[in-house]
């Protein structure tokens, strides 16, 4: 067992950190680390090495003013701001995506993907088509919770409070982002700053301002590494606890440290700016919501710069959840169309772009598969407050990289914008997609001592058609 704590802390009497003795959801860290080498039997990888993140559009992104614009349409229904040509000839996307359309040769777009839901979730990370399990939860049921080579968890969820302190955690109204169905806690997604138990008892036991200071905290780490190394404690440690050392003293407080970053990079993934051009909702002066948009284009580009390191380090399902920013009513908590995609649209365009931009110079392009989708999509016809309601039927869906086809339109909508008119594409599709992805199917085939029926849904499952091809 490996503690540590700080004198100097009113807590110090207990351990914060117990690296092969914590309890991690009723099992020891250790516990979790072996379960990557148990998780298959089979001497070939049942992964593919490939990570996917996750963009959870969280509100309903509108389909009309993203990827599939209406123009020769009735007033009430057509695109508003307009559409820009993309990098792909005849293809064309709402006007403010001005930088994602550059990149649409890399993109693969779905025009007739539908969530089944109308209403406020967070669907389709979490539904009855991932077996009521966030899909990083059913990747690392099967891979493993953590890297075994980096000690890295392989799920994680990051929300604005994972790269800013004093921004909003998770918003838990619509479901909850830790749901395993029925495979236990151990395989919920690690969320640095979102309060999961893994987490919390992970932390060192330092006040916030010496947390805070990395230089401190991995001074802390490295004196504890080099008593351990003195006192020769790692000889009389099994393989997995010594490996859920290294998790502490290197893997994790290395790749979620933005500082290791090139300044240059940071600056780049930076979306800040995009708060003092925001327009606001005429009745939303004073409302959660201003802070919500706020959080967003504070965070949301060090999310996706966070989500890349983590995926460098062996992570393979990162969640980058947004804080309800895409339910764009025109009322009293959220803005109309208009203002909304200037206040939310462009620091997605900006973050989306710098993540794409950054993966290609880093060649990670067939290494890491973005996913940008919502719960639900948007009504076609305007409400009487320039705004667009919930809507069931059409939702939009875009994806760049992990090996796909680039440059594709998948699918095609009606005139309205209202639902698929061919090709239907469902959330079954799209977690086999992911799941196709991050695992190597014939060999999970292949596999024994893993649950029957995850290993049928996966193995059975049928990627969206076309997006390989």
């Amino acid at each position: 067992m490996i503690s540590i704590f700080d004198s100097a802390d009113k807590y110090s009497r207990r351990a914060a950190l117990t690296a092969g003795g914590g309890a991690l959801g009723g099992i020891t860290l250790a516990n979790l680390l072996s379960a990557n080498a148990t998780a298959g039997q089979s001497d070939k990888p049942i992964t593919t090495g490939k990570s996917v993140v996750f963009l959870l559009q969280h509100g309903g992104p509108t389909q009309l003013e993203t990827f599939d614009p209406k123009l020769n349409v009735a007033d009430g229904i057509r695109t508003v701001g307009g559409a820009i040509q993309t990098s792909v000839p005849g293809v064309q996307f709402g006007s403010t995506l001005s930088r994602i359309a550059t990149h649409a040769h890399r993109l693969a777009v779905v025009r007739s993907y539908s969530t089944g839901s109308a209403g406020h979730s967070i669907r389709p990370l979490i539904s009855e088509a991932s077996r009521q399990a966030n899909i990083g939860s059913l990747y690392s049921r099967l891979a493993g919770a953590n890297n075994p080579q980096t000690g890295i968890p392989t799920n994680v969820a990051l929300f604005p409070n994972s790269v800013d302190s004093e921004a909003l955690g998770p918003d838990l109204r619509f479901g909850k982002f830790s749901q395993t169905g029925e495979y236990g806690s151990a395989y919920a997604p690690f969320a640095p700053g979102g309060g999961s138990e893994i987490q919390s008892n992970m932390k060192l036991s330092l006040p916030a301002a010496r947390f805070d200071d990395r230089a401190v905290l991995l001074s802390a780490l490295d004196r504890l590494r080099r008593q351990v190394d003195q006192s020769g404690m790692m000889e009389g440690l099994d393989k997995y606890r010594q490996q859920a050392f290294e998790l502490v003293a290197r893997g994790i407080s290395h790749a979620f440290d933005l500082s290791k970053e090139d300044p240059a990079t940071v600056s780049k993934y930076d979306t800040s700016q995009y708060v003092d051009e925001m327009a606001y909702s005429d009745k939303s002066n004073g409302q959660p919501s201003r802070r919500w948009y706020q959080n967003n284009s504070l965070t949301l580009g060090r999310q996706l710069l966070l989500a890349r390191r983590l995926c460098e380090a062996g992570c393979g399902f990162v969640t980058v959840a947004t804080r309800f920013v895409w339910d764009m009513h025109g009322d009293a908590n959220n803005v109309g169309v208009k203002r909304g995609m200037e206040a939310v649209g462009r620091p997605f365009d900006h973050a989306v772009s710098a993540f794409i931009e950054d993966c290609e110079e880093r060649g990670l392009s067939d290494q890491i598969l973005l996913v940008c989708v919502g719960e639900m999509g948007r009504t076609p016809r305007i409400n009487k407050n320039g705004g667009r309601d919930h809507w069931a039927r059409l939702a939009p869906l875009m994806l760049y990289g992990g090996g796909i086809s680039n440059g594709q339109v998948i699918g095609q909508s009606t005139r309205d914008g209202g639902e698929p008119l061919a090709d239907p594409v469902n959330s079954e599709h799209l977690i086999a997609t992911i799941l196709h992805t991050l695992l190597n199917i014939p060999e999970l085939r292949l596999q024994s001592g893993l649950p029957n029926g995850l290993l049928r849904f996966v193995t059975s499952g049928e990627p969206i058609p076309r997006l390989f091809s």
